[in-house]
């Protein structure tokens, strides 16, 4: 993962003159690297900490078969044997980190007089919603028709209806209560009358009973051809992913990590991961904004692949689709050791990105230099790097991670950088949306949902000129620093414009 710019001139020349840590954008410097990283624009952060992880944060129980397979089969990205003992030397050539220069941040043309729901459009337009409405509408009358009899409860929705509809869904994230019927109970203490006063309950039940994104009756079969796993939320991933993508110009350094989805229905694709604290549940790689934690883009797990994708591992096809459109623009790329091998930098490399990000021993490329049983133990503090090529930008470091004693620039870099995933989930896991329930699919909806209104909340911060969350301590607010207010608060406060009831 390519290191981000450095405002210091002196620092810039100094980090020219030392081996970048696992491939293109990783920086290795001597054990005086952190006195003058302090003048770099990545240490700037207030929400770094001196303590990661070197290990993945990914369970690998039911990839690991597939990636044993594929470990060994990027010979077409090597420029050369890299298990050949003259691949890594010595780390005394001179890198040249290329400068990042695109423009980036917030693409709209709202004005002041913009309100939070405007900003949603942005993400999630009314057009997705006109479409719901006629899918909804569409799959009523043919359940009606395959059961030979009307249903007297239902009948059609419209797009206001379907605003509400969506609105009340978020509003239950926020205001949480064990059943959905409570929602409608006559007692004053737990019913809620603004529920009450937008819809009846039984209207709730059939939107929920009748709600559609696609087609079904044109939806091919397992086996057929045109098959698609994810058929029933496609017009809803195609529309959001490019209006992500398109309202927030990508800044230079972005994390890669993955995300999960507490499931309760059937999908295949759902991951059994005993060590994790969400031990069941949808797996969604996404690629998300260092700083602010917005998500430029989203790609779901959906089992084993193909054929024609079975000469490139998960990590290398999830990076590079990813990535896809980034290319010579120089962004520096943060990753964990799932997705980190020399074949997919080098990749990275020859497209004008850099990377960085802890590896496996096993990964073919990793130096014989830097094994374990070749490296021998380490004092404090110690490690050791090597590099390849000649006035190239790839170059490995040994772990390390010590207190109290210098580190390389790298291990303080990504430390500092591999949190934008993780900042996306603290703004998600806010306030939920939706209810728990049978369909897969819908999981995926409440969950873009979700993503467009924390993506439009971003959006909205960053047009305003509001400042990144110090670190969610709670004590400070993020449009006004002067307001003490929980950062929560000022979300709930956001959503309910957002999901207001028209």
């Amino acid at each position: 993962m390519g290191i981000r710019h450095i405002d210091s001139g002196e620092c810039q020349r100094a980090l020219e003159q030392q081996a970048a840590i696992c491939q293109p954008s990783e920086l290795a410097t001597p054990p005086a690297a952190e006195e003058y990283a302090e003048d770099c624009y990545y240490s700037t952060s207030t929400n770094c900490s001196d303590t990661t992880s070197n290990d993945s944060d990914i369970d690998f129980s039911d990839l690991e078969e597939e990636e044993r397979r594929s470990f060994f089969s990027f010979e077409d990205d090597l420029d050369e044997d890299c298990t050949s003992p003259d691949f890594w030397g010595e780390p005394d050539q001179v890198i040249s980190i290329e400068p990042f220069s695109a423009v980036s941040g917030p693409q709209h043309s709202l004005g002041d007089d913009a309100d939070t729901r405007d900003y949603f459009r942005i993400l999630f337009p009314d057009s997705l919603f006109e479409h719901m409405v006629e899918q909804t509408n569409n799959y009523a009358l043919y359940r009606q028709r395959r059961s030979g009899k009307s249903d007297p409860h239902w009948h059609p929705t419209d797009v206001r209806e379907m605003k509400a509809y969506v609105g009340l869904n978020i509003l239950m994230g926020i205001n949480q209560l064990p059943d959905t019927g409570m929602y409608w109970a006559s007692d004053i203490f737990i019913g809620n009358a603004g529920f009450k006063k937008t819809m009846t309950a039984r209207r709730f039940e059939k939107l929920t009973q009748y709600l559609q994104l696609c087609d079904r009756e044109s939806e091919p079969v397992r086996g057929e051809r045109g098959y698609d796993g994810l058929f029933k939320i496609r017009p809803l991933l195609d529309v959001v992913e490019n209006t992500m993508w398109d309202a927030y110009t990508p800044n230079r350094c972005l994390t890669i990590d993955k995300c999960a989805i507490v499931m309760k229905g059937r999908f295949s694709p759902t991951q059994y991961m005993p060590s994790k604290p969400l031990r069941k549940g949808l797996t969604v790689w996404m690629l998300c904004d260092s700083r602010s934690g917005y998500c430029h883009r989203a790609k779901i797990y959906v089992g084993k692949p193909g054929e024609d994708e079975a000469a490139a591992s998960l990590g290398y096809r999830v990076v590079t689709s990813l990535v896809r459109g980034l290319e010579g623009q120089y962004h520096h790329l943060f990753m964990d050791s799932f997705f980190t091998s020399v074949p997919l930098l080098q990749r990275l490399l020859r497209d004008g990105l850099y990377a960085c990000g802890p590896t496996q021993p096993g990964r073919k490329g990793y130096p014989e230099v830097l094994r374990p049983r070749n490296v021998g133990k380490l004092s404090q503090g110690e490690f050791y790097q090597c590099q390849h090529g000649e006035g190239e930008n790839d170059s490995m470091d040994s772990s390390c991670l010590s207190f109290g004693v210098p580190r390389p620039l790298p291990l303080l870099l990504y430390q500092e950088n591999m949190r934008g995933v993780d900042l996306c989930d603290q703004l998600r896991e806010c306030y939920q949306v939706g209810r728990p329930c049978k369909k897969w699919w819908r999981y995926f909806l409440w969950f873009y949902v979700n993503l467009c209104i924390v993506n439009a909340y971003i959006i909205l911060r960053e047009s305003r000129g509001g400042t990144p969350p110090a670190g969610f301590n709670g004590k400070v607010c993020w449009m006004d620093e002067s307001c003490p207010c929980n950062p929560k608060e000022r979300m709930t406060t956001e959503l309910r414009y957002v999901c207001d009831c028209y």
